[in-house]
């Protein structure tokens, strides 16, 4: 956290250094990668990514859209523009942040001069298909904000969400692996605390459970510590392996 002294933000336990949340999936198709955090392309390189393929949107907060820019580069790469999914909210959102990417003058800029997108429409959240798997929007409530969860297999992912209404939670029934915000210790209005997604994986009884958008206030080790067993922090750079991504 800027400006902080505390024991997190001077730890020298690597899994304690922190940027926006994201996530990417490596399916058969290409790299899916959910939101585009202001650190994108740090982290992307950092961790040796590669290319994207396309992109998710969980919503359009700062945190999770301001990163989009270093999309440009990859429909260069790719000779293609690049679909990116989302709810019409958010598209709304990225076509005011962004509006450059979507004058008609700047379009015709040399390919990597501007990030070349072409919109996915989620809507009724319908499933849809992409780089070859079934990926399925789930509803969240991020306080009086909503949010978009994304199940691929059984793997979900699920930041930003203070509740998950009772259609979300079947959805999210007979996981592997749920990745589920946890901001920390004490009750926020927008995001889930400890105690709230320890709840929730509780009831959903996933292999795994992973926390995300975790803030300072979660040293990595001791948490891990006082976690009960089969969940965790997750880490910048942590990698998973998918057992199944089909149906």
């Amino acid at each position: 956290m800027i400006g902080c002294g505390c024991s997190t933000c001077t730890s020298e336990n690597p899994k304690n250094r922190r940027n926006r949340c994201s996530v990417i999936w490596g399916l058969p198709e290409g790299n899916l990668l959910i939101d585009t955090p202001p650190e994108l392309r740090l982290q992307l390189v950092q961790q040796r990514i590669g290319l994207v393929h396309t992109v998710c949107f969980t919503h359009g907060h700062a945190d999770h859209v301001f990163g989009l820019d270093d999309l440009r580069i990859f429909p260069r790469y790719l000779k293609q523009e690049m679909p990116v999914y989302c709810e019409e909210m958010v598209e709304r959102h990225i076509r005011r942040s962004f509006a450059y990417a979507f004058d008609p003058v700047t379009r015709r800029y040399p390919a990597g001069g501007v990030p070349r997108l072409i919109f996915r429409r989620i809507q009724e959240l319908e499933p849809f298909e992409a780089l070859g798997a079934r990926v399925v929007p789930i509803r969240l409530m991020h306080g009086k904000f909503v949010s978009l969860g994304y199940r691929i297999g059984d793997v979900a992912y699920c930041t930003d969400v203070k509740e998950i209404p009772s259609e979300s939670m079947k959805l999210l029934e007979g996981l592997d692996i749920l990745i589920v915000d946890c901001l920390r210790p004490e009750p926020h209005v927008t995001h889930m605390n400890v105690d709230e997604a320890i709840d929730v994986v509780r009831k959903l009884k996933p292999r795994r459970a992973l926390f995300t958008h975790i803030s300072h206030r979660l040293e990595h080790e001791k948490t891990n510590m006082d976690l009960p067993e089969g969940m965790e922090l997750a880490f910048d750079g942590m990698e998973l392996e998918l057992n199944s991504i089909d149906g």
